[in-house]
């Protein structure tokens, strides 16, 4: 009867510590299982790079910016183009000033890159590349006016050239002080200051050029 009863009490024993350390292994194993994966699904999320911060962000960059944004963007696109059009007509020509080509080279080479910096902002905000029905462009020059400075050559295209863009870059002047006043977006609003500072000492410079022919 003890023998029995002491064998019947191991049994009972070894189960109990059996089922112990199966209880006890497993909330262990889930812990350290678990661990890694909570902290690599909450990394992403939560760090500068991680692609829940990215997506997250990425609606509020688009919207950082306002209708004068736009619009700033929107018109000044088409008037560098022009200017960069009207600095390569007068790029082919010969015979003249080299005072009036390195003027108009550097137009090109401020004004180019411009234009794809605000292409880029229009795509990032989701906003049409063109402009709507009723805008208008301070300083813009028409066919004729293009057809004229396209034929003109030496002395008379250089004066040509420096009047038309004197106007060109006053209306960019305006625009851009616009933007300067009323805009949201950081970039752009810095992007019209930096426009006034260059466009209105080009406009003294021209003024001067404009002097001695």
């Amino acid at each position: 009867m003890n023998k029995n009863f002491l064998t019947l009490s191991a049994t009972a024993v070894a189960a109990a510590l059996a089922l112990a350390g199966c209880s006890t292994g497993t909330p262990g194993s889930s812990a350290a299982s678990s661990s890694p994966a909570s902290t690599g699904s909450s990394t992403p999320g939560m760090g500068h790079g991680g692609t829940g911060m990215m997506s997250s962000s990425a609606p509020a960059a688009a919207a950082d910016h306002n209708a004068a944004d736009t619009m700033f963007a929107q018109a000044m696109i088409p008037h560098h183009e022009q200017a960069v059009e009207m600095s390569d007509l007068m790029l082919k020509k010969t015979g003249i000033q080299a005072s009036v080509t390195d003027l108009a080279t550097r137009i090109k080479a401020a004004q180019a890159p411009e234009i794809e910096t605000m292409k880029g902002w229009l795509k990032s905000w989701n906003e049409s590349a063109t402009m709507g029905a009723g805008h208008g462009m301070d300083g813009m020059m028409g066919a004729a006016d293009l057809k004229a400075l396209d034929v003109a050559q030496g002395t008379e295209a250089a004066r040509l050239f420096l009047k038309q863009m004197i106007a060109h870059h006053q209306g960019a002047v305006m625009m851009a002080k616009k933007e300067s006043s009323a805009g949201k977006n950081a970039d752009a609003v810095q992007l019209s200051k930096d426009m006034v500072t260059a466009q209105e000492a080009e406009i003294q410079e021209m003024q001067k050029l404009l002097a001695t022919l």
